[in-house]
């Protein structure tokens, strides 16, 4: 018998160079002056013209806005106002700008949403500025972007891996591979930089992911790459009866052994310093987490630490993995846009779909994976795993 040739997809085929060429079609007449013309004119159109042309204009300007948020942060506009509002005189004192620099940098604060004008040329604080009073990580990470904005001055030349970024020097673990050898025992001063920044933001993270998964029904919590012990002491409080562990590069775990032994928590967490890239971690938890982990490594690396945590739990433990995720419905240029080149600059890692975690995860042996809702997907997104 003669072999029958494959049978192409020919309604596949067709249905590509349908959807391209309306694609193609779609492209020329947005493109087009007249149409965007009558776009802008027309009583149908109107509103999505104008719509799209503010959104356009917005990535222009979006590093213009970031540095007036710079400057707001930078000259404390919050503490001056968070009891009230104040003349544009009172803050330029405040600040030591002239009045006309206050007013400047307050009239575009209040296009932005920080800070709202009030009558007998008053400004009060927004929602957005009032919102930042109660989150001190905000400030903290608008400082620390003056070294990611170092970093993004040539894009180009960061994808083409031909920039020397100081985000990479600010994390000293960017480098650390599992075919690396072991770096020794470094002093914790190399490390109190990045650590601090990260507790300074763990604390709305740990109440989301608290909030969205029941510890009440494990008995040892161990938290991997815990840094200073954030999430661990939210878990303490709310659990007594959990028990709870960290696990950390050994300068990382002695600072969070300190900052636990400054909140009264020092008897309640154990903190135990190595490599999950190198080391075994500690065995009998039957809860593993991983908290804005795995998004700052690659997949060799993710692979090593999900084979470690894996080997470390018992059978029907459960481990958890919380952290921005791309494609967050409401939230998709944080993981693609923010996180792709921040974690570029940074020398590693990548936000990663939830289907591409759980690939991740049962390539090593994890199944019952799914998905769970926290309140604000936008700092973290939970995914649950199990060992059978």
């Amino acid at each position: 018998m003669t072999a029958q040739a494959p049978v192409r997809p020919v309604m596949a085929d067709t249905t590509s160079k349908w959807r391209d060429s309306l694609i193609g079609l779609r492209n020329r007449v947005i493109s087009s002056p007249r149409f965007q013309r009558w776009a802008a004119g027309s009583p149908l159109t109107r509103y999505i013209a104008r719509r799209r042309s503010r959104a356009l204009f917005d990535l222009c300007a979006g590093f213009v806005y970031s540095q007036v948020l710079a400057a707001f942060v930078q000259l404390r506009f919050c503490d001056h106002l968070a009891d009230g509002p104040r003349s544009v005189e009172a803050l330029a004192r405040l600040t030591e700008l002239t009045p006309e620099a206050a007013s400047r940098l307050l009239r575009a604060a209040a296009s932005l949403g920080l800070v709202r004008p009030m009558p007998g040329g008053r400004y009060a604080l927004d929602d957005l500025g009032a919102s930042m009073i109660g989150n001190p990580s905000v400030a903290a990470f608008i400082a620390h972007h003056e070294l990611l904005y170092d970093d993004l001055r040539d894009p180009v030349a960061l994808l083409r891996g031909q920039t020397q970024t100081r985000l990479s020097q600010f994390w000293p673990y960017a480098g650390d591979r599992p075919e690396s050898p072991a770096s020794g025992h470094a002093q914790p001063e190399g490390y109190e930089g990045y650590s601090a920044l990260m507790a300074k933001s763990q604390a709305l993270v740990a109440q989301d992911i608290l909030d969205a998964w029941p510890m009440a029904r494990h008995r040892r919590l161990l938290d991997v790459g815990g840094g200073e012990g954030v999430f661990l002491a939210e878990a303490a409080i709310r659990h007594p009866d959990l028990e709870l562990q960290l696990f950390d590069l050994p300068p990382v775990a002695e600072l969070a052994r300190e900052a636990l032994e400054r909140r009264g928590l020092g008897g309640r967490i154990a903190c135990v310093g190595g490599s999950f890239l190198r080391d075994p971690l500690p065995t009998g938890a039957d809860i593993i987490s991983l908290v804005r982990i795995v998004h700052d490594h690659d997949d060799e690396s993710v692979l090593a630490l999900l084979r470690a945590v894996h080997a470390a739990l018992p059978a029907g433990g459960t481990l958890l993995i919380a952290e921005p995720m791309a494609g967050t419905p409401g939230a998709e240029p944080i993981g693609d846009a923010y996180f792709g080149f921040y974690l570029l600059a940074m020398g590693r890692g990548r936000a990663r779909r939830p289907d591409e975690l759980k690939q991740l995860l049962g390539a090593v042996g994890f199944t019952r994976m799914r998905s769970v809702p926290t309140r604000r997907p936008l700092f973290a997104c939970v995914i649950v795993a199990e060992k059978m």
